[in-house]
């Protein structure tokens, strides 16, 4: 089968993981790549054996397909929909935007050219989410009626070189890490109903502590600690804590309690983990996995794409699907600012689970 060619904008350092993943596909091949800093698209494009381009070069070339937006949030939908204009599908970073007025409209832009948005996080497909997902999807927990979704850490600030946007509008836990808990938690449970929340900023300025620019002072914008609970339309509450604000806790990631036993569901920012199962009064066993893929795969969603352009079925990183996180992220904030509770105006489909049995670099058995 003819491999579709892609084209990747931003090349920091999360590029790396796209690349390399990418090429354990078979039905895409990374040509071309491009970054407002062209020193660093150059070293890219030399390490990965592709070639610098600039981005209107890029959109120009007729053999790019599908074009990976990897810049900062607050640049996302322009970039991508610059992308869309030049009729090009579109595979970008989390979050789909840095609010969902923008979110919705680069969705709503994109069904309109007749071209595929898509975006991270693709850790859900990932072995260890596809286990937990066959798992409850074969019953062994009972009907999903409750969990917990925590992510608590005390900021990027004693590492990072650059943090300052962490703190600034687009920023803060929930758009950095609440992706890949939301999207964890619609692969599992489908789309949510409704948010009951808070969300609150606990500082107002951080100090940096990487050696560039330790003891900078970074001021905080936007909420750092975001806790409540999310009612699914399949009848599932889920506790939620997302937090910037935590020096340590002995909380899982994820947890989904059924009306027959419990799940312990990985990190999913990872795509493997440890998948534990307690059924009903037996003790926790740890399961095997029942999916591939359990390596740091990021572009699995981009050559899902692609095999979705190739044989007309639905993608599962949608733009519906990023649309409907973002609206469940930013609700958080909506609800803390409007009495605690926001109503949901999206929903999605349950993206399809991976089949079972697939060979390294397939995602289809057409290919």
């Amino acid at each position: 089968m003819e491999k579709i060619k892609i084209g990747i904008i931003g090349c920091g350092n999360i590029s790396n993981a796209y690349f390399n993943a990418s090429k354990k596909f078979e039905i895409i091949e990374v040509k071309s790549c491009a970054d407002i800093n062209s020193e660093a698209a150059a070293a890219k494009a030399e390490e990965h054996g592709v070639s610098a381009v600039t981005v209107d070069e890029m959109l120009a070339d007729p053999e790019i397909e599908i074009v990976i937006n990897l810049t900062i949030p607050k640049a996302h939908v322009e970039v991508s929909m610059k992308c869309l204009e030049a009729g090009k599908h579109v595979h970008l970073e989390k979050p789909l935007g840095i609010n969902y007025e923008e979110g919705r409209k680069l969705v709503e832009f994109a069904k309109s050219k007749g071209l595929l948005i898509g975006c991270a996080p693709d850790t859900f497909l990932g072995g260890g989410q596809q286990t937990c997902r066959k798992l409850i999807d074969d019953g062994w927990i009972g009907r999903p009626i409750a969990g917990t979704a925590i992510m608590m850490g005390r900021g990027p600030e004693p590492w990072h070189p650059n943090p300052g946007f962490f703190y600034e509008e687009g920023g803060g836990p929930m758009l950095d890490m609440g992706p890949y808990y939301m999207t964890a938690l619609v692969n599992m449970l489908g789309p949510a109903k409704s948010i009951r929340g808070f969300a609150v900023r606990s500082f107002d300025e951080r100090v940096a502590g990487h050696e560039s620019i330790k003891g900078k002072k970074i001021p905080v914008m936007v909420p750092t600690h975001y806790s409540g609970s999310i009612e699914f339309h399949s009848g599932a509450i889920i506790s939620v804590i997302i937090s910037f604000d935590v020096y340590g806790h002995h909380h899982k990631p994820i947890e989904i309690y059924g009306t027959n036993g419990s799940l312990t569901v990985p990190d999913p920012n990872t795509f493997g983990g440890e998948v534990q199962v307690k059924v009903a009064r037996n003790d926790w066993q740890n399961v095997g996995f029942t999916h591939g893929y359990t390596e740091n795969m990021r572009s699995i969603g981009v050559a899902d794409m692609a095999c979705a352009l190739r044989s007309g079925r639905k993608h599962r990183c949608s733009g519906e699907l990023a649309l409907h996180v973002l609206e469940i992220m930013t609700g958080f904030r909506k609800a803390s600012e409007n009495g605690g509770v926001y109503e949901l105006e999206t929903t999605c489909d349950k993206p399809a689970a991976l089949p079972l049995g697939l060979m390294d670099g397939f995602l289809d058995s057409f290919q």
